[in-house]
């Protein structure tokens, strides 16, 4: 049995995508700040038959990353798929011209050295599997550039870039990288960005291993016909 590792454990997106991969025989590994979160979501899960455990880790902390993958791993057995989702704080989303330099150390750890981070934690564990998928799950801003969101901003475009290299580079081993951009806000009663049918986009794009950016619903891309 190989592992689902879920990056940013929560009740929304984070609960349905660990119930869509452990109904297809994935171990699921809930990685947050919160064990009490993690505790809740692991029963949740665990009347549905899904096999998953709580490892606590913060993003802004690799070492911590570090320990628990490895952790989960030990215990649940290797990382084949890895999800990035975890909510970025509210205090990354200043307005451009009162973001500092300073303001700009949090949201690039969190979104560019937390990922990573898990990424060479779990990497040697899918080449030896011999295959894997990393999931960037990424919020509109990371293609179009909101003014008064200005750390996410940046940040989301950095890890953009570090997940497209990351696609090219590791498709040769059978490792998929993809990036889901969900454009609006995450809504139980969307059709298109539900947590649900969310957590089944990511399902496929595990499974379809096609192309690097997927879009939740239509959001052309600002740059698109640019000279």
């Amino acid at each position: 049995m190989t592992t689902f590792a879920l990056i940013g454990a929560g009740p929304g997106l984070g609960l349905a995508s660990a119930r869509r991969f452990g109904r297809a025989g994935h171990s699921v590994a809930l990685l947050s700040r919160s064990a009490q979160h993690q505790d809740d979501l692991a029963a949740e899960l665990a009347r549905e038959n899904v096999h998953a455990r709580g490892f606590t880790a913060d993003v802004l902390d690799p070492a911590s990353l570090t320990a628990a993958l490895r952790e989960a791993a030990d215990m649940l057995g290797p990382v084949e798929i890895l999800q990035f989702s975890p909510v970025p704080r509210r205090d990354f989303m200043k307005p451009v011209l009162e973001t500092t330099a300073a303001d700009l150390d949090d949201p690039l750890a969190f979104s560019v050295k937390g990922p990573l981070t898990c990424v060479h934690t779990v990497l040697p564990g899918m080449r030896e599997l011999g295959r894997g998928t990393l999931l960037f799950v990424n919020g509109g801003s990371a293609v179009r550039p909101h003014p008064d969101r200005a750390g996410t901003s940046i940040a989301f475009a950095a890890e953009s870039a570090y997940a497209a290299m990351l696609h090219t580079a590791l498709a040769p081993e059978n490792i998929h990288a993809a990036q889901l951009i969900v454009p609006g806000a995450i809504s139980p009663d969307s059709a298109t960005s539900s947590p649900e049918a969310l957590a089944e986009l990511l399902y496929g794009l595990h499974t379809g291993r096609k192309d690097f950016r997927h879009y939740a619903e239509p959001m052309p891309d600002p740059l698109a016909g640019t000279p």
